[in-house]
């Protein structure tokens, strides 16, 4: 075999491979021979039909079939002659496949782009030290509250903060438009849902009270039809109904599992999660500064063929959040919308690949199993999280690149600029450097298999986004 390279524009690679006609012909001869044994024809025994019979009826898609072959395998044994390193599949161009006469194609590829590993001290990175207070927890327990808050019905004027139920019809030029009626809608005042002068002339009304208010929709209104124009809603007022907050009795604090112990159990219960939310926003913080140093200090070209394999990992988790992808058109989300973040991947990837392979870095065992007990300690059965880990080779091996990740992190740290400043429990959760969008492996850490026992905040938090969804 015969194999000459040439390098094109940057990572492109043209490979002209040159095969022996007689290691395609020999392979077409054999398996002809094996089809003549047990192939059956009219006017022949089993087995006694001539070759050449075989081959004037099969001897083309059977060549076929060994040319695909050879090509698939003198393209490996090329390129590991010629120490290369694809980085994706070949563009295959053929330009011998006569019989009897040597096979010849030309493959051409991106290699992986080779990296130049940077001084780390050049990666400045602020450590945020806070520290939780009393206040800070109160507050925390206020938010919980006002999260958890629901409505009685009043009899008395509206005041902004008020939730009302109204029924309305919006008309244009006299006529009903599209979207522009309901009955039933409850409406919080202040929430902006509606266009501007809408909720604010709700502000004053009266259980009963029947109104029409003149508005105009904003120019940039996303219906072009109804953009800009003046309309009128006529509005019935069905119910006025005030926030209440709830108690911080056993029922309240029983709704975070917290069952016995209290006030004093409760706030060591939101201290406990506070002081967990504080330690994943700093070491996210931190990686995300790692991340965003290594990408400014490193120039690297990204292999199309990768960033292309990006964009449709990026493109397929964009539709899954849209409805799991169904009865969706992939030519809606175009490859420019992630083109920039698939990059951003791709580079980061290669770089902190070099950085593992340059220090002969291993997933550390402890450090997988911290990994592994950070993400079940927040389950009603630990135990039985850590077991489905182990269990499962695809998962641990998920975690075991999560703790590679952290060892380059550390890595890059030891050597970085490090400066600490002391702020506030909320500054400290506040991202100070643009942060890199969750992988596959970063969504592991929410966990699987157990009946998760959610944090105070975060159920709250997903309550008061159910809550306020069922009031649209």
């Amino acid at each position: 075999m015969q194999v000459s390279i040439e390098t094109l524009t940057g990572l492109e690679r043209r490979m002209t491979i040159e095969v022996p006609a007689e290691e395609v012909e020999s392979q077409v001869r054999s398996r002809l021979q094996e089809a003549a044994k047990t192939f059956n024809m009219k006017g022949f025994r089993k087995g006694k039909v001539p070759v050449k019979v075989i081959k004037n009826r099969f001897g083309e898609g059977v060549r076929q079939e060994v040319v695909g072959e050879v090509i698939s395998q003198s393209w490996v044994e090329a390129v590991t002659k010629e120490n290369v390193k694809p980085a994706g599949q070949p563009s295959i161009e053929p330009k011998n496949l006569e019989e009897g006469q040597n096979l010849e194609f030309i493959a051409t590829f991106e290699v992986y782009p080779e990296i130049e590993l940077k001084d780390f001290s050049a990666v400045t990175i602020e450590k945020k030290q806070a520290e939780i207070l009393d206040t800070d927890i109160d507050k925390m327990i206020e938010t919980l509250r006002e999260q958890r808050k629901i409505y009685k019905e009043v009899d008395r004027k509206s005041q902004e903060g008020d939730q009302v139920n109204i029924d309305f019809v919006g008309t244009l030029d006299g006529e009903k438009f599209d979207g522009g009626e309901a009955k039933g809608t409850k409406l919080i005042l202040g929430s902006k849902r509606m266009i501007p002068g809408f909720e604010e002339g709700l502000v004053g009304v009266s259980s009963g009270d029947n109104l029409t208010l003149p508005l105009t929709f904003p120019e940039d209104y996303q219906n072009k039809e109804l953009a800009g124009k003046e309309v009128e809603f006529a509005i019935t007022v069905n119910n006025v109904s005030e926030p209440t907050l709830p108690e911080l009795d056993d029922e309240f604090f029983a709704s975070f599992d917290v069952a016995e112990g209290g006030l004093e159990a409760f706030k060591t219960e939101v201290r406990a999660n506070m002081t967990r939310e504080l330690k994943n926003a700093n070491r996210n913080n931190i990686k995300n500064q790692v991340i965003e140093g290594l990408l400014e200090i490193h120039e690297v070209d990204a292999p199309k063929a990768l960033v292309a394999n990006e964009i449709n990992g990026l493109r397929q988790q964009a539709m899954q959040q849209f409805g799991g992808g169904k009865n969706i058109d992939p030519s809606m989300l175009p490859d420019d919308l992630f083109a920039e973040q698939a990059k951003r991947r791709v580079i980061l990837s290669l770089v902190m690949s070099e950085i593992v392979s340059k220090n002969d870095l291993k997933p550390d065992a402890d450090t997988v199993r911290g990994l592994i007990e950070e993400m079940a300690e927040s389950y009603e059965k630990p135990e039985d999280v850590i077991k489905w880990y182990y269990s499962d080779k695809e998962q641990l091996a998920n975690i075991e690149a999560m703790a590679l990740e952290d060892a380059v992190i550390d890595m890059v740290i030891d050597k970085a600029k490090v400066t600490e400043s002391s702020v506030s429990y909320e500054e400290a959760l506040k991202p100070v450097a643009k942060p890199e969008p969750a992988t596959a492996k970063d969504k592991d850490k929410e966990g699987k298999g157990s009946k998760d026992k959610k944090a105070p905040e975060s159920q709250a938090k997903e309550e008061a986004e159910v809550k306020a969804d069922s009031q649209e």
